[in-house]
């Protein structure tokens, strides 16, 4: 991975952090331990499922656009898939609260996809591919 692969990540990893953050507060105000641990859970869920997918799109970028555009799409449905069956899935689970790890997982979800497009859309980072040197051009 390239040290430009991260930068994305980071750049939503670190708001979706502090809105987890505080979402544990919100979570504890209002459901106690149960809701702190929802939101914590809703956290961990979020981050690991949307940094993976970061990350798989990063590596696909390094073959061709059309291939990081094909896992783009396709991370995305499977992550927004998986989350939705996790979510429907931990409907009834009694040992944390589940509407404050749903409401969690919505706004963190929301907070990641927020900041993807404000790191994708900040001018003054310039994409430069390499330029050949004589011996790459030689048959």
């Amino acid at each position: 991975m390239q040290s430009s692969d991260g930068h994305p990540v980071r750049g939503a990893a670190i708001p979706t952090s502090l809105v987890g953050l505080v979402a544990v507060v919100i979570g504890l105000l209002i459901a106690g331990p149960k809701g702190g641990l929802a939101a914590a859970l809703a956290a961990v869920v979020v981050i690991a499922f949307f940094s993976v997918s970061a990350l798989a799109v990063a590596w696909a970028a390094k073959f061709s656009s059309q291939t990081m555009m094909l896992a783009a799409l396709a991370s995305y449905a499977v992550k927004i898939l998986a989350v939705m069956v996790l979510v429907t899935a931990m409907d009834g689970v009694s040992l944390w609260n589940t509407k404050v790890f749903g409401w969690s997982v919505v706004a963190m979800a929301l907070t990641w996809i927020a900041a993807e497009f404000r790191v994708a859309l900040q001018p003054g980072r310039p994409y430069i591919d390499e330029p050949e040197t004589a011996a790459d051009r030689s048959p």
